[in-house]
């Protein structure tokens, strides 16, 4: 069934990639300002703590024996990344969580982490070994220092956990996080993973630790990294398949998070339009952005439509110092069932941005970044990845995918003069998902994805 416990946490925590690649607290966090303001002022409906966007480069050593197959000595890999956190879970990176139970100093949450199969790109597609894995957290925090313990499984039930430990440490510009990690391993875990079922290594312990790092750059700019290395156990090691005793990892990116100089404050005095709901209706079409963007679009001659409903609440009102609004965005999508698909659920989480201009009336050009996961694979999407008849001929298609919104929209207000209107807006959004050029294992190495054109009504409150 659709909504069962296991759809339900991926559409809930499926957008991760472990605190140890994107995970720098700021100590001006939008809560803390909030408890300061005067109590007229009303809380979001969906409150943020956090809110972050990245994109960067990972580099991970390839701990197989492939020579024989593949020049790929490592594996790289394009990594969008949200970061977000409330009072009632939290996303970092490709990792994220509900909390069940917290306080001050601890955490017990229904918790999920993407785990990489990191083997050579052109297999990547074909043998899908990575995934998202699910399980319970527990976290605990003193001061600087915070501790994870963690048991997950894969699809498979195949059982694993770690515990993993870190000390945030501050100065000027400055984030730094090392960390230590063991993680236990059952032995089908290993048998599959490593022995591919051919080889018997037992269950084991291996060792990871590095170091993450985040710049504070200017405004919202930080530039962000992350270096560490795996110790794999020997019986792991002595398999033939095996040809790496340690495993280096590496990465480097590109963040925009709260600006810790000038925190976002709701500010009394300012006109309340600080949340959002949108509803929207979209046919897809078989066009690709650049040329819906030249008024080149095709028809689907499938008529594939579907409806959306996006909550918004602002969490920034600038970038790199200019007037741009920031909303962090989760949305739910029922793609409509027609000759050719049965329906589908899709959840999206984004932060998008808004910048207003004047040209009679007043206009908005918005544009967002985030992940879309879809309970089964859109008609409009199948048709070009896969199968003998499609464009890219993929052997699988990913449920998962990064996602982009496009949108133009004018104030619904300002053109028929009315007060009663001033915080509604019209507008025309392209509903992107895409594997970004097949540079993601995340998304399951492939090219294209779908559009959608969609017509939006969005208020303000």
């Amino acid at each position: 069934m659709l909504f069962n416990c296991r759809y339900i946490m991926r559409l809930a925590c499926i957008f991760s990639l472990s605190a140890n690649l994107v995970y720098a607290e700021n100590p001006s966090n939008v809560a803390d300002s909030l408890q300061s303001l005067p109590q007229a002022i009303e809380t979001p409906a969906l409150p943020v703590n956090q809110w972050g966007v990245a994109i960067g480069l990972r580099r991970a050593d390839i701990p197989f024996a492939v020579s024989e197959v593949s020049e790929d000595t490592a594996v790289y890999d394009i990594l969008p990344l949200i970061r977000f956190q409330n009072d009632y879970g939290f996303i970092h990176g490709l990792e994220g969580g509900v909390h069940l139970w917290k306080n001050a100093d601890h955490q017990v949450n229904l918790y999920s982490r993407f785990r990489f199969d990191d083997i050579p790109k052109e297999y990547q597609n074909a043998v899908k070994g990575q995934s998202f894995d699910f399980g319970f957290q527990y976290r605990y925090f003193d001061g600087p220092w915070e501790t994870d313990i963690a048991v997950l499984s894969d699809n498979y039930k195949r059982f694993y956990g770690y515990t993993r430990t870190q000390y945030s440490w501050q100065y000027d510009s400055w984030s730094l996080f090392p960390f230590a990690e063991l993680k236990w391993k059952s032995a089908d875990f290993n048998d599959y993973y490593y022995g591919f079922d051919l080889e018997q290594a037992g269950a084991g312990v291996s060792v990871s630790g590095g170091v993450r790092a985040a710049y504070h750059v200017a405004s919202n700019f930080h530039l962000i990294g992350q270096f560490g290395v795996t110790r794999l156990e020997d019986d792991v090691y002595e398999l033939e398949a095996v040809a790496k005793h340690y495993q280096l990892e590496s990465f480097l990116g590109i963040a925009f998070y709260p600006d810790p100089d000038k925190p976002f404050v709701r500010s009394p005095t300012k006109q309340k339009n600080d949340e959002y709901l949108r509803f929207a209706h979209g046919w897809a079409t078989p066009s690709n952005i650049g040329e819906i963007l030249k008024f080149q679009t095709e028809r689907d001659t499938e008529n594939n439509q579907m409806n959306s409903f996006f909550y918004g609440v602002q969490v920034a009102d600038s970038l790199l110092t200019m007037p741009i609004d920031i909303y962090f965005t989760p949305g739910l999508v029922w793609h409509h069932s027609s000759d050719v698909q049965n329906d589908i659920a899709e959840a999206v989480l984004a932060i998008k941005a808004f910048y207003t201009f004047e040209l009679g009336p007043r206009w908005r050009l918005g544009i967002a970044e985030g992940l879309s996961y879809v309970s089964d694979i859109t008609y409009i999407e199948g048709f070009e990845l896969t199968g003998e008849d499609s464009k890219r001929g993929y052997e699988n298609a990913s449920k998962l995918l990064n996602y982009i919104d496009f949108s133009v929209d004018v104030n619904v207000g300002d053109i028929f003069g009315s007060k009663a209107l001033a915080q509604t807006w019209f507008g025309y959004s392209i509903h992107h998902r895409s594997g970004i050029f097949e540079t993601s294992s995340v998304f399951g190495r492939i090219k294209g994805g779908s559009n959608y054109q969609t017509a939006y009504v969005q208020w303000h409150f």
